[in-house]
């Protein structure tokens, strides 16, 4: 009997020590962070189910209670941007937890595929940014995956991360040599930038994966409930018309040895699991945008309906997550690539749904890079400093005020007269070409829909500068478009030196 009591109470014993552990906070929580400014701040974590808890931050202090399943959340007035570093703390009784170092200011996620995951140290600017990138107003919390999909079977190691808890790992740090190092150059440099132009701190929160489709960034709840997701669903997704060849091909591959066995195995590029492993638990944080930059793997469908359709509802479930259906989101547009493979050739057209989008939906815009790129066949540049800096700038003049010019000239109006065209653009103040040459990469067709290169010239006008096409290869024009290939060379900016936008006047209608 003695023994008995003594197992029973050497149980009862270490039930109880755990609720009586420090109370804890969330994962996206930690010690160097910057907390979102002028917006009520949800902070939450785990403590003793059922009893109060007080967190508290700078001068505010606020109660709270568990719930039976020991979670608890409380909410910090709206704050005023600050770079002095406080401690955020929660206690219950006589345990506390503190994080420390804390700001306040802007912060934003980033997210995407392989060239956003494109680490600083893999660019040829890194080498001279990194050791002087120690800036205590910029936080980063890069979130590294735990397994790759690289081409080869996974095994035990890869299978165990497959979890929504355990596929992404990281932490908040002060930006510093050792920390940017491993940091998306896009997302740096995005993010240095704006710091450097709002003058206070700024956080970024990085969650990336190479190769992943929209679909794999899309919440389960789509997925799950509507219909046209059917086939995202088990093991279906592996056929499914949303999953591109080359995706479907490497999954395949991962997974195969537990396909074989009749399971039902996890993937990172399975609908919805990217979305629940690296951004639905960062949606209770306030953040004032998102940075995405993705599209290689979708662009290898020639479907600009249903890839429309994604980054729609992509765009719209990221922001009902956030509970802000107008959460700022800056989009990458797919620059040049000098590839005529099947997997490169329908990039025109997804750069189209990249712009329409932006174009659909208030507070999307989308950063044109047709200009960069590759001039090879190699789909991540390695040179990420100018996507960054353009990305800041169309942020910084549309959600913070600035004046600084930072869209290219884009397609206004078109008109066809006497066997040319005439078309004026936006945002073409001091529009000229780099090489002093006519403008480049424009083509006609008539009604036989055969696209012929132009002779393009400029003209000023009342209206402004306009640029006239003809051609003697298209007498009677149809329909005009510019930069329409996966690889081209333009020559026409405005006077920022911002390349103008590809565009087609005939729109999607034959997909």
């Amino acid at each position: 009997m003695k023994k008995i009591s003594l197992v029973f109470g050497i149980l009862l014993t270490a039930a109880c020590s755990v609720w009586a552990a420090a109370p804890q906070f969330d994962r996206v929580f930690g010690s160097h962070m910057v907390l979102p400014y002028g917006k009520p701040v949800s902070v939450s974590g785990t403590a003793d189910p059922g009893k109060s808890v007080v967190v508290s931050f700078g001068n505010n202090k606020v109660k709270g209670k568990t719930d039976a399943q020991g979670r608890w959340m409380v909410s910090l007035p709206a704050m005023k941007p600050d770079s002095t570093g406080k401690v955020l703390a929660v206690e219950q009784g006589k345990e506390k937890t503190e994080l420390e170092d804390i700001l306040v200011g802007v912060v934003w996620v980033a997210s995407g595929q392989s060239n956003m995951a494109w680490r600083m140290n893999q660019t040829p600017s890194g080498k001279d940014e990194i050791p002087s990138s120690a800036n205590p107003m910029l936080r980063l919390m890069h979130n590294e995956p735990q397994a790759g999909t690289s081409g080869r079977k996974y095994g035990e190691h890869e299978f165990s991360v497959l979890t929504p808890e355990g596929f992404f790992k990281g932490e908040w740090k002060v930006a510093s040599p050792e920390s940017v190092a491993p940091c998306s150059a896009v997302g740096y440099y995005f993010a240095r930038d704006l710091q450097k132009s709002l003058g206070m701190p700024v956080g970024l929160i990085h969650s990336s994966l190479g190769g992943s489709e929209m679909a794999a960034w899309l919440p389960s709840e789509i997925i799950a409930k509507r219909r046209e997701y059917a086939s995202c669903r088990g093991n279906e997704w592996l056929g499914s018309p949303f999953i591109s060849a080359w995706v479907r091909g490497r999954a395949k591959l991962n997974i195969s040895d537990r396909l074989e066995k009749g399971e039902t195995p996890e993937h990172p590029f399975k609908p919805a699991f990217l979305y629940e492993s690296g951004i639905e638990w960062l949606a209770g944080l306030p953040v004032h945008g998102i940075l995405w930059y993705q599209g290689e793997s979708d662009a290898e469908i020639n479907d600009s309906r249903q890839n429309r359709k994604l980054l729609m509802d992509l765009i719209q479930s990221w922001r009902a997550g956030w509970k802000n259906p107008e959460l700022p989101f800056v989009m990458i547009q797919l620059p040049r690539i000098n590839d005529h493979s099947p997997l490169r050739i329908h990039w025109p057209e997804f750069r189209e749904v990249q712009s329409d989008v932006a174009g659909e939906l208030k507070n999307v815009e989308f950063v044109n890079t047709i200009d960069l790129g590759s001039a090879d066949s190699n789909v991540h540049p390695p040179e990420k400093i100018e996507v960054g800096k353009r990305a800041a700038n169309v942020a910084l003049n549309r959600f913070y005020g600035s004046k600084g010019q930072a869209f290219g000239p884009e397609l206004k109006d078109w008109e066809i007269k006497g066997g040319h065209v005439f078309l004026q653009f936006k945002y073409s103040e001091g529009l000229v070409t780099t090489d002093g040459q006519t403008p480049k990469c424009f083509e006609l067709a008539g009604d036989d829909g055969v696209f012929y290169s132009v002779e393009a010239v400029m003209n000023c006008g009342n209206g402004g500068v306009m640029v006239i096409l003809s051609s003697p290869d298209v007498r009677k024009p149809v329909s005009a478009r510019y930069c329409w290939d996966s690889f081209v060379e333009p020559n026409l900016v405005n006077g920022a030196g911002l390349p103008a936008v590809p565009f087609r006047t005939d729109g999607d209608e034959e997909e």
